[in-house]
């Protein structure tokens, strides 16, 4: 029976450093391996959380730091709350609580526990929605200028202008523009929008 420790932290918000932080403490309350990614909490796809559920076999157990790293959403932890007790693990949330289920069953106040966890890491959430939204809110009324700056022409790098002529006299298609010029083609399109304004 292995431990398997799941870190993870959104990427804008928290940083590197949190996920070294919540690796060493799964490694110090004794996890044998640690999978961690950097994605939103709400994310509906978290791929190494995904890939860690289809790895672990019955008796296994997988632990977090906190709830909030699992889902921020109570249907989302019911999910994987689910699939823990289909593949008959054990969750162990750091300094919060153990579900056993290593039977394929969930004791009925483990299953209220971790429904109200869900809710609350829900709760923590939209409270933090609400934060956001309302300090851009106050910005734009002050007159900041929310989101990202404005593209101009002068943004437009070199190497973009050197190869664009070919394209617009048709011998150089935008795949190979895209190539040529180490840009996507999401980024191409925004340049060639700008230039034909």
């Amino acid at each position: 029976m292995t431990t398997f420790g799941y870190a993870r932290c959104s990427m804008a918000l928290e940083g590197k450093q949190n996920i070294d932080r919540q690796i060493n403490e799964l490694k110090k309350a004794g996890c044998d391996i640690v999978v961690y990614e950097q994605e939103h909490g709400d994310a509906k796809v978290k791929k190494e959380l995904n890939a860690l559920l289809d790895m672990v076999k019955e008796g296994d157990t997988i632990m977090v730091l906190e709830v909030s790293r699992l889902a921020r959403s109570t249907k989302q932890l019911l999910d994987i709350v689910d699939i823990v007790k289909a593949k008959k693990l054990c969750l162990r949330i750091l300094n919060s609580i153990t579900i056993d289920c290593r039977n394929g069953k969930i004791d009925p106040t483990s299953q209220a526990f971790i429904t109200l966890c869900g809710c609350f890491s829900e709760l923590e959430l939209n409270i933090i929605r609400e934060r956001v939204k309302s300090g851009m809110e106050a910005a734009r009324q002050r007159g900041a200028k929310i989101g990202r700056p404005s593209l101009t022409k002068d943004d437009i790098p070199q190497i973009f202008y050197k190869h664009y002529p070919s394209y617009i006299n048709g011998s150089m298609n935008l795949s190979e523009l895209a190539r040529i010029t180490n840009l996507s083609r999401n980024t191409l399109y925004k340049y060639i929008s700008l230039l034909s304004q």
